[in-house]
């Protein structure tokens, strides 16, 4: 099972130790993609080691000569970015964290630190894609409530129009106009007779053909009729 985290010359003890230790700490659906193994130039008795798996990233220190290890380890949606320094002997990997922690082994072969890069961008690109989907889930989701909410609060405001019904068996009659009423045509008022008398009694009186006596007598005797 661990030949194949041994093809870019890894230590096969200290990569058994580390794969028994994951066999026990991996979540469903969580699997190894890579092992590096540190290479001091001298002693080399207890390395430490870097393992990555689709889920996250994990630094192992050995503790008590070697028989307990430590392990330290970052899911890769907290990863901000990951290095890579190559130095005379061997090279550097190190990761920081979304809180600015930063996590590292040196003296690692620089052909398995290479990997760890490579392995690492993968993983971060791949993550960036999904979080990315998730924003875009988000925000249309949060785009539909709004809408689903202003489609609600336009038809509250809406008024009803009551529906009466009528029943089918009743004919409906419409009333037909009233007629149009006729022209009232007003007579001409007749001459009022007792002022035409007056006047041509007047008349009289004022060409001298009657004498004031008999214009007052005539005058009493018209204003009597009425």
């Amino acid at each position: 099972m661990i030949e194949k985290f041994l093809n870019e010359e890894q230590d096969p003890k200290a990569v058994e130790k580390i794969y028994l230790r994951l066999a026990d700490l991996l979540t469903t659906g969580e699997e190894i993609l890579y092992i590096a193994v540190q290479k001091k130039p001298i002693v080399n008795l207890f390395p430490d080691c870097v393992a990555l798996t689709n889920k996250r990233i994990l630094f192992f220190t050995p503790a008590n000569l070697g028989l307990t290890i430590k392990f330290i380890d970052f899911v890769w949606k907290d990863i901000i970015d990951v290095y890579t320094k190559e130095e005379i002997i061997g090279a550097i990997f190190s990761v920081k964290t979304t809180n600015g922690a930063e996590m590292g082994v040196d003296y690692l072969p620089k052909i398995q630190a290479r990997k760890l890069y490579q392995y690492a961008q993968e993983r971060k690109e791949s993550e960036r894609e999904a979080r990315r989907l998730r924003d875009l889930e988000e925000k249309r989701a949060e785009s539909g409530a709004i809408q689903f909410e202003n489609a609600a609060r336009m038809s509250s405001q809406q008024p009803v129009t009551p529906v009466v019904a009528t029943p089918e068996s009743e004919p409906v009659h419409i009333p037909e106009p009233a007629p149009a009423p006729a022209p009232i045509v007003h007579e001409a008022p007749k001459p009022d007779e007792l002022t035409e008398k007056l006047k041509k009694l007047r008349m009289l009186f004022d060409n001298g053909l009657i004498s004031q006596e008999e214009y007052n007598n005539k005058k009493l005797d018209l204003l009597s009729d009425l």
